[in-house]
């Protein structure tokens, strides 16, 4: 897979480098390409936005400078996602989807968001577009976000997990069930204990035990 973030903060994507993403990156499952947006604005003081039409506070970027860097990248295959709170709610289904996608752009806009001419034109190119927000509040920009959504879809492309048993028992699993809590050693800890059940042997009662409480804990999630 291909993905690729436009930013006007690259040094926000350093995570990448790290943990299962940097090894995704090194064994060749997953390729990142990073992009200034600055580096495409047309003016001498490198200016991405501007004031909005129609008055209002806060400042938008502009469409041109959007338009020099996401011509190159936008190809019959991509998936543009661009990062807004008015977006639709990213979930594991979503990144199920996204993670069959052979390359991702990552729109990450900044102030009062991007000029929404941007989605309008690729839509008209008959490109996919997908407005897309990681949860109800609003952050300073789109980094943060794409980062979430980076990690929950690449770790679903095999090969990106040691053990591919993991995604069976994720906390966000396909039905919709949150994961059991997990024990480790000690057996104790501070006047805790590990459940019974747990150190019985019996697998099949295990098992029971657990998805009693993965439903348990998604009832109360409600």
């Amino acid at each position: 897979m291909k993905i690729d973030a436009v930013t006007i903060f690259p040094d926000y994507f350093a995570p990448l480098q790290l943990s299962l993403l940097g090894k995704a990156a090194q064994s060749g499952l997953v390729e990142f390409g990073i992009h200034d947006l600055r580096a495409y604005a047309t003016n001498v003081h490198n200016q991405v936005d501007d004031t909005p039409y129609g008055g209002g506070a806060g400042m938008v970027m502009m469409p041109e400078v959007w338009g020099c860097v996401l011509d190159p990248l936008m190809k019959d295959e991509s998936d543009l996602i661009i990062l807004t709170p008015a977006g639709k709610r990213f979930d594991q289904p979503m990144a199920s989807k996204f993670s069959q996608s052979s390359h991702l752009i990552f729109a990450c806009g900044r102030y009062e968001g991007i000029d929404d001419r941007v989605r309008q034109h690729y839509l008209a190119k008959g490109h996919r577009v997908h407005e897309v927000s990681i949860g109800d509040y609003v952050l300073g920009g789109g980094e943060v976000a794409s980062l979430v959504m980076i990690e929950a879809i690449t770790r679903l492309i095999p090969g990106v997990l040691g053990n591919p048993e993991s995604l069976a028992e994720e906390s966000h699993n396909q039905e919709g069930y949150l994961e059991y809590p997990n024990f480790t050693k000690p057996q104790n800890w501070r006047d805790i204990s590990v459940p019974e059940i747990l150190l019985s042997g019996n697998h099949a009662e295990i098992a029971k035990w657990r998805a009693a409480q993965a439903i348990e804990r998604a009832k109360n999630n409600l």
